[in-house]
């Protein structure tokens, strides 16, 4: 086995058998791979771009652990160091009044519900304040489609956050919520997005890419965005400087194909951005459907299938620098074990997390736990910032 392929010391609780599978750099043959798999995967590992069809052929027949070896290849390619990152933050949700009603979602309440609620400006800036106390960098936040929101209410709440917290690094409102913005002010996208932007909008988070095929968009939240419209706010925040996130949550009613759509349109999305616009996808996110409490029910997907996934986006989409692992749906374990998966990054602390809680997902943890799980898969931990920049 080369050095480069030794396993790092203080791999805790990783099987160590992982790394057997590897001999001078090549994947070994695997009795029970589908004819070219094995090329693919080293093909992949060693930087050459997945075609759909390949990647299709990996989700549905490659071995798991060639997988997640061929994803850990990558992923030291892209990050040498030793290093895992996570961050200090947490998930405010402003309101979860939503006219949006998505099948997979627990969390949302109909106007006039009596659960539903629309957090203060002074709420929101104590929850602000702890975060800082607790070492954040910056928050995450979400709500629901609230129909009586102005799009000055917005500004004005990015503002006061501005004012009150001059270095507090604000990542919010999700690609449909933004639409949403749209469609209640009457204003077009760009105006919107400049509007957000220079009342203190530093970045948009991924959320509500669900998958990016309107089949599957029309069968779990037919009242949300379509796929267009999703990328039209990334596409266009792209080109306004501001950075943004991608993501993915599957295990509902997406078929393996879907889910490489999916995968092409960000990766797609992110080469145009690259080539032309002054910000792009900072990481992928993953994660699986839960179905406690939604309408949709069903059945939850296993955290191999979760590892399948995240292992292949990380070959797919050789464009975008970081992958999160999901601990928060799958367990602090496996989100250990995604780690030689392709992730570079452990994710957030979760001050606080509303939205898969509700549906049956309980993830918080703190600094010294994180750094724990890190240590214990063989990686040094260190906190980020939202853009990926490490703090001292």
């Amino acid at each position: 086995m080369s050095e480069a392929l030794q396993p790092r010391s203080g791999e805790g609780r990783i099987d160590p058998e992982i790394w057997d599978r590897v001999s001078d750099g090549e994947l070994r043959a695997s009795r029970c791979s589908a004819p070219g798999i094995d090329a693919i995967l080293e093909r992949a590992a060693a930087g050459r771009r997945l075609e759909c069809s390949e990647a299709l052929l990996l989700l549905r027949h490659a071995p798991l652990l060639d997988l997640g070896l061929a994803a850990d290849l990558v992923r030291r390619r892209l990050h040498p160091e030793p290093i895992v990152t996570y961050i200090v933050d947490r998930n405010i949700n402003y309101t979860n009044v939503c006219v949006a009603r998505c099948s997979f979602c627990a969390f949302y309440r109909d106007p006039g519900h009596p659960e539903g609620y629309l957090h203060s400006r002074e709420a929101l800036h104590a929850k602000i304040e702890e975060t800082l106390a607790l070492g954040g960098t910056g928050i995450l936040m979400q709500g629901g489609h609230h129909p009586d929101l102005p799009l000055e209410w917005y500004e004005d709440l990015l503002r006061s956050f501005k004012e009150k917290f001059p270095r507090l690094h604000v990542h919010a409102f999700s690609p449909p919520e933004i639409q949403h913005m749209v469609k209640v002010s009457r204003r077009p996208l760009d105006e919107v997005l400049q509007r957000l932007h220079a009342a203190g909008l530093d970045s948009i988070p991924g959320g509500g890419g669900e998958i990016l095929v309107d089949r599957v968009r029309r069968a779990i939240s037919p009242l949300k965005t379509r796929s267009d419209d999703w990328l039209a706010v990334m596409r266009t925040a792209h080109a306004l400087g501001i950075p943004t996130t991608a993501t993915m949550m599957f295990g509902h009613v997406e078929t393996y194909a879907d889910r490489v759509a999916h995968l092409d349109r960000i990766r797609s999305l992110q080469d145009a951005s690259l080539a032309g616009c002054r910000a792009s996808f900072t990481a992928f996110i993953s994660w699986t459907y839960k179905t406690e409490n939604t309408a949709l029910g069903g059945r939850e997907v296993s955290s191999a299938e979760y590892l399948r996934t995240q292992a292949v986006s990380r070959l797919f989409m050789d464009n975008i620098p970081n992958i999160q692992s999901s601990w928060v749906t799958q367990g602090k374990e496996i989100g250990q074990v995604a780690l030689k998966f392709g992730a570079n990054d452990m994710g957030s602390t979760m001050i606080e997390e509303n939205v898969v809680r509700a549906a049956g997902a309980y993830g918080c943890t703190t600094r010294t736990e994180i750094e724990r799980l890190i240590r214990e898969a063989g990686y040094i931990p260190r906190q980020r910032d939202t853009l990926y920049r490490l703090v001292s």
